[in-house]
């Protein structure tokens, strides 16, 4: 090879190297969305995690790295980065991972009102699917479960694991489940409920049968991933009544139920079985 080769050759290597870093398809999945997004770039589990503040509260939006059709996403309740195989699953196939940290607002009114100003910000101004898949691991069956009961028709599917779905059940550990009393007078403070209002509460999510009908018609598909013997959040006064309700009035449910396991470990080792169901009702 002549010198006149050789440098045609390096040119040629450049350019084709160039073309690859910028291909369109990595432009539009990964450049444009994060590039227009707020917050501080960093990275979590191998993804791009912007961190950010909604409403004066911390906020997080992990990217895809090629985002599916239709831009879809996962909405996790608490806990994030808790157990995050399901997650990270959902990462691979294109779907983002939102939250807002709305601590200590325990699914109260005043969640779910954040809960649809978040949802607006994501969908109206950064364009996110308009249905939504939730992600709520033990308190945060009761974020999950009333906002999807206020807003059905922003819902594909909620995951719930050990989920709280009655709050007398917890923190009011007036059943079998345990006490916790800073807990508890969250829930009295932000449901601006005193204590026989609260015992007499009739908006749960095992006891809103309205909510639990309207869920029911917009074919929200929930799925159950509970321990048999959970003695912090029991099974059967929060999912086990849960599931018999929903499915009663025609709601689409499935459980895995874990024999012997207490409140924790949360989740399934391989998230197949969630991911799947996630992905039927996205179709």
């Amino acid at each position: 090879m002549n010198r006149k080769q050789f440098f045609k050759s390096l040119i040629f290597a450049a350019l084709t190297a160039a073309t690859a870093l910028c291909s369109p398809t990595q432009t539009l999945a990964q450049d444009a969305p994060q590039s227009t997004f707020p917050g501080k770039v960093g990275q979590w589990n191998g993804f791009q995690c912007n961190d950010f503040q909604f409403q004066g509260r911390a906020a997080k939006l992990v990217f895809p790295k090629e985002a599916a059709p239709g831009k879809p996403w996962i909405w996790r309740a608490r806990f994030f980065g808790h157990e995050p195989q399901f997650d990270v699953a959902m990462l691979n196939r294109g779907y983002a991972v939102a939250y807002v940290d709305s601590a200590p607002l325990i699914g109260s009114p005043k969640s779910v009102a954040l809960w649809q100003d978040f949802y607006l910000y994501l969908t109206k101004e950064h364009g996110f699917a308009k249905k939504t898949n939730l992600e709520g691991m033990s308190r945060g069956g009761l974020y999950t479960v009333n906002w999807a009961m206020a807003y059905p028709e922003q819902v594909a599917t909620i995951y719930i694991d050990n989920p709280v779905l009655d709050f007398k059940s917890w923190p009011g550990g007036y059943g079998k489940g345990k006490r916790s009393d800073s807990d508890w007078n969250s829930v009295l403070q932000s449901y601006k409920l005193t204590q026989e209002e609260a015992m007499k509460y009739a908006l749960n999510p095992i006891d809103n049968v309205d909510g639990q009908k309207k869920m029911a018609a917009a074919k929200v598909g929930v799925f159950l991933v509970c321990g048999d013997s959970d003695r912090v959040v029991p099974f059967d006064e929060n999912a086990k009544l849960f599931k018999e309700r929903y499915e009663a009035v025609g709601g689409p449910v499935e459980l895995i139920l874990k024999p012997g396991n207490d409140h924790h470990p949360h989740s399934i080792k391989d998230p197949t079985p969630l991911v799947e169901f996630v992905e039927k009702f996205n179709k």
